[in-house]
């Protein structure tokens, strides 16, 4: 199929000023267990193509689940119409990019190695988690597990020479425990709500998890968070671990950071930004222990590529260097637009689409913290009122991407640069613009972690995408924090 997609749409050879193919097949399967039932296994086939033309300053696109060459003639039927259509009407003249025209291949971790995917084993081992959470406790209200594994190849083809294989594999463990008792509930889970321990790479994934038990350490959490008091109210010094910097780095530096987002896209749906074209090259967006980049080459993140959906090669470059807002997330295109506007901005490789029924738009990819210098003791040392939060459980963002609030599941107080006690329903508030300049100690690698989602919404219609985040603990002086009562 995949060869012979190549033959079929060179065989269109229509007279245009590009026009580019992507092909996209996607395989998923998933294995899930909830309170102690295995329950059916989900198996998904999903392929297809999307035809991109620019011809005459005009561009247009159209996708396919019919691969045949008179499917992929109807496509680019389509497609060139609505180019011409455009053309002279739409605030950007693509005659004003020359799109990329690269050939190369990529290979994820774990592609082409054999996957020890046996569904009894697995299957047995999920159980076997899901009975160590619910341990006979009637107070454990609900407790699942759940693992799937995702294979994907794309091949991007432009009519003049471009040629792009890339292959990945994906698996994305999770576990929840919800513990009741007395009108009021407490989840734990591994990774969060957000599947965030997700990775590409083969079985290793599973150990590198955590999963393999789990379920009695997630549970007695769960248990520990019914019986604590709630988080106190107040400014504290607080220690965010990577299961919850994941999220705070995803809504308060990835979307706001988003190009095709602060050219004023996206404003009905999913919000804008605070962040505008003139900042970039000197704006302190945090403090100066803040260096963030945009990393697509890590083997195992969620999130990592050669090339993006356009063509464009990808590379590690930094977004914010030393607190200084460097780069924005522009693909080649809206990177374009900003020139158009007066702004040569440099961007990144991150213009991607969620399938392919669906157009390339900039994404966030991976987007990483840097390691800083402290040990996880030097940074509990270093606090004398603070706490420790882990894990999101509730976010709330406003349309700018400046004002958040975010909840999580567990926490620590912290007194004296010690760990005390555990607390529930902990939370914090603040704004982007200041938050992350109060940022005051940063982790090690010792205190990195892998994470992402699967699920970053974007787009109309909307495009659920993959990204990867890994971030070492980090200390923030100052937080408005609060508990369950406010």
């Amino acid at each position: 199929m995949l060869e012979t997609m190549e033959q079929r749409f060179k065989s269109l050879q229509p007279r245009l000023d590009f026009c580019a193919l992507r092909y996209v097949e996607e395989e998923t399967e998933i294995l899930s267990v909830r309170q102690g039932v295995a329950e059916p296994l989900r198996r998904r086939l999903d392929r297809g193509a999307m035809i991109t033309v620019l011809h005459q300053g005009g561009y247009g696109y159209a996708a396919t689940s019919d691969c045949s060459t008179e499917g992929l003639r109807a496509a680019l039927a389509h497609a060139t119409a609505w180019a011409a259509a455009s053309a002279g009407h739409s605030l950007f003249d693509y005659r004003r990019i020359d799109m990329p025209r690269l050939q190369g291949q990529y290979q994820g971790p774990g592609v082409g190695q054999p996957l020890d995917w046996n569904r009894k084993a697995l299957y047995d081992l999920l159980l076997d988690e899901s009975a160590a959470a619910k341990a006979g406790d009637a107070r454990i209200a609900d407790w699942s597990a759940q693992l799937s594994r995702l294979t994907v190849r794309q091949r991007y083809i432009t009519l003049d020479g471009g040629s792009i294989e890339q292959d990945f594999q994906m698996l994305l463990p999770c576990l929840s425990v919800t513990a009741f008792a007395d009108g009021e509930a407490q989840t734990r889970s591994l990774g969060g709500v957000h599947d965030g321990i997700c990775r590409q790479g083969g079985m290793e994934i599973v150990a590198e998890a955590g999963l393999i038990g789990a379920g009695r350490r997630v549970s007695d959490e769960a248990l520990a968070l019914l019986a604590a008091p709630n988080c106190p109210s107040g400014r504290f010094d607080l220690l965010l671990m990577p299961e919850q910097m994941m999220l705070q780095i995803h809504e308060s530096i990835g979307h706001p950071l988003e190009l095709d987002r602060i050219l004023g896209d996206e404003r009905n749906y999913a919000g804008s930004s605070f962040v505008s074209l003139d900042m970039f090259g000197h704006y302190q967006y945090g403090s100066h222990l803040l260096n963030v980049t945009y990393d697509p080459g890590p083997r195992n993140e969620f999130a990592s590529y050669g090339w993006d959906d356009e063509g464009s090669p990808a590379a590690k470059v930094w977004l914010i260097e030393n607190g200084v807002l460097r780069r924005p997330l522009g693909g080649a295109i809206s990177q374009a637009r900003a020139r158009a506007a007066g702004y040569a901005l440099e961007g990144v490789a991150n213009s991607r689409a969620c399938g392919w029924n669906r157009p390339a738009i900039d994404r966030m990819a991976n987007l990483n913290i840097e390691p800083g210098r402290h040990s996880l003791a030097q940074m509990v040392a270093g606090i004398e009122r603070g706490v420790l939060m882990d894990t999101n459980a509730s976010w709330s963002i406003d349309d700018t991407r400046n004002k958040f609030q975010f909840g999580c599941e567990f926490g620590r107080l912290i007194e004296n640069g010690k760990l005390g006690p555990v607390v529930k329903n902990p939370g914090y508030r603040g704004t982007s613009a200041t938050f992350w300049r109060s940022l005051k100690a940063v982790g090690d690698a010792s205190t990195r972690q892998v994470m992402g989602t699967a699920d970053c919404g974007k787009g109309e219609p909307n495009q659920a995408i993959r990204v990867g985040h890994a971030s070492p603990a980090c200390v923030f002086a100052d937080v408005d924090v609060f508990g369950g009562e406010g």
